[in-house]
């Protein structure tokens, strides 16, 4: 049973992978990219369980929190950016 759940875990992973490079936005590539980060939070969680090692855990939640950030400061780079690409600066009045 724990190796269905790691077969099938791989496997969207796969399939997250292949989103994040054919996305056909930066917000689909981005929520592709958040999404194989959680399934690698599932992954090492797993792995963890299956070979008893319960300091993986805290690794899965490690990983978590920076997935989470990450996640947060490029949305908000994408947020305030302009067309060009550059950042957008804030204009005196």
């Amino acid at each position: 049973m724990l190796t269905a759940a790691i077969v099938a875990i791989l496997v969207t992973m796969i399939l997250a992978l292949i989103r994040a490079f054919l996305g056909p936005t930066e917000y689909d590539r981005m929520l592709a990219a958040n999404s194989f980060g959680t399934k690698t939070v599932l992954l090492i969680a797993l792995g963890g369980h299956a070979l008893s090692w319960h300091s993986y855990l805290d690794v899965a939640l490690l990983y978590a929190m920076v997935n989470f950030v990450g996640t947060i400061a490029v949305m908000r780079f994408f947020e305030n950016r302009e067309q060009d690409g550059t950042l957008e600066t804030k204009k005196e009045a």
